[in-house]
Order: C-alpha cells, then sequence, then structure tokens
C-alpha cells in the first residue's frame, strides 16, 4: 500500500457526519494526513463530497467553485430558525397553493439571485462564525451574496397538497444555500417553507453514481483497489489541451521552471498549417496540461505571448 494517496476521490457523505468528520475519518482510513474537502455539506445532507488528497489538496480552492446539483424535499407552512426541518420552528401558516402557482414562485429565483445568507452558517462575520452566534441567540444583518441559479425543476408534487411536500432539483453556483433558497420560496408563497432533506447531486464532473461510502473506501483500501476510483489531479483539466515537453527541458519542468515554445514537442495534426495551428494554439493566457515525453503530469501552464513563455500556474509533480 502506497504511504500517500495523490488525487481526488468521490465520497458519499452519509447522514450524521459533518465534511470535517469525513475527512478526519478519512485521514484515519487511509493513513495519511494532507486530506481537504471541497465544500462543506449540512451535517443532515447526504451526497457527493469531493474529497482531495496529497497533491490534489491544491484543487480544493478551484474545486470549491464548480457548480453543483442537489436534489431537495421542501415543506410548506413552516418557518423554523435554521430553516430546515431540524431547527427551532418560529411560524407556521395555512397552505392553499396550486402546483402553477409553485413552479411560478420557483421560477422567480433562476438566474442571479442577491441571496442573504443564513444566521447557521459557517461565515465569518467579524471573527467569528455565524452559527456560533446564532448559537448565543444573536442575529446579525448579513450583506447579501450574488449568486446564480442555472435551473429549478419541480420533480415532485404528488404530497402538496395532502403534506405540502415538494421536491426539487437546483443547478447553481457555488456558495448557494439551498436551505434559504427554500426559506425564500415559501416567502415569495406566503406561507413560509424549510428544507426537509438534500441530497448532493453533482460537483463539477463528480456525480452520485460513481460516489463511495467510508466503509466501501475502507473495504478498497483493503482490497488494494483503491487506484480505480482515486482520479489524477489533471481530470478536472481534461477540458484543456495536452502539450509535452521535450526531455532536453525536462530539469526545466521538474523544478517548476518557466519553458519556451521551442521546448514543446512539435504535436500539430497531419494536414494542418504549422504557423495557424501554433497561432491559435499559443495566444495570450491560454492554459495547457503539461506533461514530459514519458507522460508524466507535471502542471497547468499559461503561455504568455510577451516573453514567449509557458509559466507554472498549479504544479502537481513530486519527484519521489
Amino acid at each position: 500500500m502506497p504511504n500517500n494517496y495523490n488525487g481526488l476521490i468521490n465520497i458519499y457523505k452519509e447522514p450524521g457526519f459533518t465534511s470535517n468528520d469525513v475527512v478526519a475519518k478519512m485521514r484515519g482510513i487511509l493513513h495519511q494526513k494532507k486530506i481537504g474537502h471541497t465544500g462543506t455539506l449540512d451535517p443532515d445532507a447526504v451526497g457527493v463530497l469531493v474529497v482531495c488528497l496529497g497533491t490534489g489538496t491544491k484543487l480544493v480552492e478551484m474545486l470549491t467553485d464548480h457548480d453543483k446539483e442537489y436534489i431537495a424535499v421542501v415543506k410548506l407552512g413552516v418557518v423554523t430558525d435554521t430553516q430546515d426541518m431540524s431547527g427551532q420552528v418560529l411560524e407556521t401558516a395555512d397552505v392553499n397553493v396550486t402546483r402553477e402557482e409553485l413552479r411560478e414562485a420557483a421560477k422567480a429565483f433562476v438566474g442571479d439571485y442577491d441571496q442573504i445568507p443564513p444566521m447557521y452558517s459557517a461565515i465569518k462575520q467579524n471573527g467569528k462564525k455565524l452559527y456560533e452566534l446564532a448559537r448565543a441567540g444573536i442575529e446579525v444583518e448579513r450583506k447579501p451574496r450574488k449568486i446564480h441559479i442555472d435551473a429549478i425543476t419541480i420533480l415532485d408534487d404528488s404530497l402538496l397538497e395532502s403534506e405540502h411536500l415538494f421536491t426539487m432539483e437546483v443547478k447553481c453556483s457555488k456558495g448557494t444555500y439551498i436551505r434559504t433558497l427554500c426559506h425564500d420560496i415559501g416567502a415569495r408563497l406566503g406561507c413560509g417553507a424549510a428544507m426537509q432533506h438534500l441530497t448532493r447531486t453533482r460537483v463539477g464532473a463528480f456525480s452520485l453514481d460513481s460516489a463511495i461510502t467510508l466503509s466501501q473506501l475502507e473495504s478498497m483500501r483493503d482490497e488494494g483497489t483503491l487506484d480505480s476510483v482515486i482520479k489524477s489531479p489533471e481530470y478536472i483539466f481534461r477540458d484543456l489541451d495536452a502539450i509535452h515537453v521535450k526531455d532536453s527541458a525536462r530539469k526545466l519542468l521538474e523544478n517548476g521552471n518557466s519553458f519556451r515554445k521551442d521546448n514543446v514537442l512539435n504535436e500539430d495534426p497531419s494536414g494542418v498549417n504549422d504557423t495557424e495551428y501554433e497561432e491559435e494554439m499559443f495566444k495570450e493566457g491560454n492554459s495547457f496540461r503539461v506533461y514530459s515525453e514519458d507522460e508524466t503530469f507535471f502542471g497547468i501552464y499559461t503561455y504568455s505571448e510577451r516573453t514567449r513563455l509557458f509559466n507554472v500556474d498549479r504544479f502537481f509533480y513530486e519527484n519521489n
């Protein structure tokens, strides 16, 4: 078993764990310290938690920026202090909402949306986490944050009349609080709402169908099959063009130095005009996956037309 795993792993976060609990348990299972998660899920929520291992921890910030998808079960007619059903009930109201009114209210939040973060959140204000203030009975004014909702789809409204429940799928930008979206839809409908259940179904390229539980992680460690589920750091950059650097310049790569265009292997597709191809590829600010001739992945480099150099942006190579 290797001493260190490097890359990205898609964990299915089970209910009752905080995201940090998952990281702590994984440090024990994998016997390595360098592990970080890419976006907090509430303890009661379940679903995709992308965890970075070893050199993959350099991607935490980048993966946190990825768009996400959720499925939320929402209860109408109730307002709580946490904006979900785990909190103290502050208000209840009669619900007389039609399916059409529900869809109209949800549709109103698609696009850019100034969302006021909930008091029960890990956002810091004056050095204190909001949830710490909330637990002490203190409410402070929060500035709205601009987020973006790509789509809201009502998946199930069969229990709307009988139990005042509906299920929706939300595709959104980073920083979106689904609890708050549920609360705001309820406010728009005039009856209030709280989130009853949340599943995160996607983070960037990682989806629910490939997520593994912590017990599966442990079994795979014992079987020696973990490599089959750990994605190398280059996985999330697969939309970038790849270039290979000649062996004669490999030392530059290993030391994280910049390199020139003439250090790059000629990889022009056959039948394409070399000059045109090069002009299209090597433009100011274009980023590339950079490999050596033997396919070792070194990192992401960005081209500067002014200096005619490829400069390191994110470096992943570790000389073992």
